[in-house]
């Protein structure tokens, strides 16, 4: 074997390992998959969706627990998306699958002015047909694609624009109680997705047939964290953070009980400061 090739074989080995790594890690922590589940795998046709099928399907083989997955895509009948790109390849995958049919494209055009951003409405009811469908057919969990980037990028989007501190979870019961959404990817970097999307060769249908839209926030967000990506440990300290919440020095009222707290009795305490970098002074009778 070529050098060259050796070590692209070695690289990509590397990249799978990886993402099957931080995909499991995933699950095991939050309880995603159990024994039994009947999993809808939501495949956009984009380059996550694609990752997230690949490696479920690479872990369903190995699991020490049995479950199902099917591989399911809305076809919401925008101008020029190509049909036959997932049944083709889901078909050649020899996976499980359904295409659900339902032209949300005619109703976000008529209700959102021109120039207006589409992806809210649209999203919304996608979703409501996703969910919808996995309700006929007795799926257990709702598996969606979006990684460690989009966690971070959308706990600016609410604090910027939303005024809350709140981000995508890794799993989530849906406002009507009837759905468990997963995020297997939650873990995965969305550049280590890119390379392995381009190695695999997916075929990628792109998310603009409804019309580019550049200047959605989101765009404005991932430029800034890439901006601080540059320096080393910073992004990874941001999401981090999510995992290692302090309620009690936050401001929610709601979250922590303020408006309760008291003062224990203070002559049986020491007098100590709350830095832990300044030394600890308490007085005593022998002081």
């Amino acid at each position: 074997m070529p050098q060259d090739i050796k070590k692209q074989t070695l690289e990509f080995n590397k990249l799978h390992k990886r993402l099957r790594r931080n995909v499991g890690q995933a699950i095991a922590d939050y309880n995603m998959i159990e024994d039994g589940d009947k999993i809808m795998v939501c495949l956009s046709g984009g380059k996550d969706s694609y990752t997230m099928l690949d490696i479920l399907l690479n872990m369903q083989r190995t699991a020490p627990i049995s479950f199902e997955l099917v591989a399911v895509n809305l076809d919401q009948k925008q101008p020029g998306f190509p049909e036959h790109v997932l049944p083709e390849y889901l078909e050649e995958l020899g996976v499980q699958f359904h295409i659900i049919e339902e032209d949300t494209y005619s109703v976000v055009k008529r209700v959102i002015p021109e120039g207006k951003t589409t992806c809210g409405l649209c999203s919304r009811m996608r979703r409501g047909n996703l969910y919808s469908y996995a309700e006929e057919q007795g799926f257990t969990k709702i598996a969606l694609g979006h990684h460690r980037d989009d966690i971070i990028e959308t706990v600016f989007l609410n604090m910027f624009h939303g005024g809350t501190l709140k981000a995508m979870p890794p799993k989530l019961k849906s406002d009507n109680g009837k759905h468990i959404v997963i995020r297997p990817m939650a873990y995965a970097t969305e550049k280590d997705i890119i390379t392995y999307s381009e190695i695999k060769g997916f075929p990628i249908i792109p998310c603009n047939l409804c019309g580019a839209q550049d200047h959605l926030q989101r765009v404005a967000i991932k430029g800034m964290l890439n901006q601080w990506s540059k320096v080393p440990g910073r992004i990874e300290n941001i999401f981090r953070s999510l995992q290692n919440v302090k309620p009690s020095h936050l401001m929610d009222t709601d979250l922590f009980p303020f408006t309760e707290l008291a003062q224990d009795n203070a002559a049986d305490l020491p007098l100590e400061t709350t830095d832990q970098n300044v030394v600890k002074i308490s007085f005593n009778e022998n002081t």
